[in-house]
């Protein structure tokens, strides 16, 4: 009998291999239309503005003698409904996360069944949806004289063919339709 066949010696200076999954993208991905992104939008932002609105409203009427009795403060009433307003601001924040972490939604991206994903149609993090899509175009929008700039052409771009916004080129995402 022959001996066994040996494996070839390593070679150290040899290329490191190493298997590779090809990434395939999802051609079932439909686009969500430029007018659900739209509501989807606003419904994010009634969700705090709505609230926001009926505190502007009735922290003023709240307004009264501070415990001293003699100089003008806010009052109770409307420390109460100042807390109350800041639990349900962070309330809607930390569901927002949580939402864009399990599910690449916001609160109105939910309600209206669009979502966030890479453009390969992979589940995009977190961190990219916060420090890719968001911080860029917001500290973009913040330079003095120009910001306004970056901010008009953001939403504009969303006329283009693939209806990706600035913020949406900026971390390779894309706004999808979804089932759930």
């Amino acid at each position: 009998m022959s001996p066994a066949a040996s494996p070839p010696p390593l070679n150290p200076y040899a290329a490191p291999t190493a298997r590779v999954q090809e990434v395939v993208a999802d051609d079932s991905l439909e686009l969500a239309e430029r007018v659900v992104r739209l509501g989807a939008y606003l419904l994010d932002a009634a969700v705090i503005a709505i609230p926001a609105i009926l505190i502007a409203v009735l922290v003023p009427a709240m307004a009264g003698a501070t415990s001293d009795g003699d100089t003008p403060g806010l009052g109770a009433g409307g420390t109460i409904v100042l807390t109350v307003f800041g639990l349900y601001a962070l309330g809607v924040v930390v569901l927002n996360l949580i939402w864009l972490h399990r599910y690449g939604q916001t609160i109105g991206k939910r309600l209206l069944k669009v979502r966030i994903v890479r453009t390969n149609g992979e589940r995009c993090s977190l961190l990219r949806i916060i420090f890719a899509r968001y911080v860029p175009v917001g500290l973009l929008g913040a330079i003095p004289f120009i910001g306004w700039l970056f901010s008009l052409a953001d939403p504009l771009l969303i006329f283009r063919e693939d209806r990706r916004c600035l913020h949406d080129l900026i971390a390779d995402t894309m706004v999808v339709k979804t089932a759930a």
